[in-house]
């Protein structure tokens, strides 16, 4: 299998939406963005036998686990699977059954930022297996812990918003302690933030951004350790307003509602069409 070269393209029509982008994996034989996405994947179409395209709900239960077959543990598969809209594509070749899972992102502009990963700041410890003092700072950068319970640690300090500290406002070995981890462990942080772990990690990236004036959508399709290489690039450093750039990977606050004290990592996935600039 050789893989088809283009990787991005403007076509009529609205199908930004997950179940629309099912139902033309489903339509595979008559639709014309699905046999090139097919192609991107690395299959000749006239190989193909049939295709079956399932939405991953968001929330999982342990029958839908079971229904797809997969071998990992249901507590497992739930901690590394990712959070955004997910498909499950079941290729069949003769006697070959190929499984691709597609990440999916929506976006409207260049400028829209989409959350790729949130949880508590003690789930992402057990992951990552960072320190007490990585965790401390981190709750005090969220919020999870009010920095005004720790009077040693404001001292004088003004602080910007009384509810948490931005990185700039911890103690310098705090927020040392912090960047340095993510420099050492980035390679790691980024894969279980774009990709995930275990039979529901992603493989693909598909970026979808509808123009209501034209009625036209513009789609990229990329491998995810192509995906990984473009937001895992540039260096881990702190942001002029105080939160953290991993690569083009941005880690801030949650806020808002519910659980405005995790900690998430956002990107912004219009980013992505610069991979095809000047193929």
């Amino acid at each position: 299998m050789t893989t088809f070269e283009i990787g991005s393209t403007t076509a009529k029509g609205g199908f930004a939406n997950e179940k629309d982008i099912c139902k033309k994996f489903n339509n595979w034989e008559k639709d014309s963005e699905a046999k090139i996405w097919l192609k991107i994947m690395g299959y000749d179409i006239k190989s193909i036998d049939s295709v079956e395209a399932i939405l991953i709900p968001t929330r999982m239960k342990k029958e839908d686990v079971e229904k797809l077959g997969l071998k990992e543990s249901f507590e497992e598969l739930m901690k590394f699977k990712k959070a955004d809209a997910q498909i499950r594509i079941i290729i069949t070749i003769g006697k070959i059954i190929k499984v691709e899972n597609l990440s999916l992102k929506k976006a409207n502009s260049d400028a829209d930022y989409n959350q790729v990963d949130k949880r508590w700041v003690d789930s992402y410890k057990k992951i990552w297996k960072f320190d007490d003092d990585v965790a401390f700072g981190l709750k005090l950068f969220t919020g999870e812990i009010n920095p005004y319970s720790h009077p040693e640690i404001v001292g004088n300090k003004l602080l910007r918003d009384k509810r948490r500290m931005f990185l700039d406002e911890l103690p310098e070995n705090l927020r040392n302690r912090i960047i340095t981890f993510f420099k050492e462990n980035k390679i790691l942080v980024v894969s279980d933030i774009l990709k995930g772990r275990g039979g529901l990690s992603a493989d693909w990236m598909l970026v979808t951004r509808y123009n209501k004036k034209d009625d036209t959508t513009t789609w990229i399709l990329k491998d995810i350790n192509n995906v990984m290489n473009f937001f895992g690039s540039c260096e881990v450093k702190m942001s002029p307003k105080g939160s953290l750039y991993i690569g083009r990977i941005t880690m801030q606050r949650k806020g808002g509602t519910p659980d405005p004290t995790k900690l998430q990592f956002k990107i912004k996935p219009c980013e992505l069409f610069k991979l095809e600039v000047g193929r």
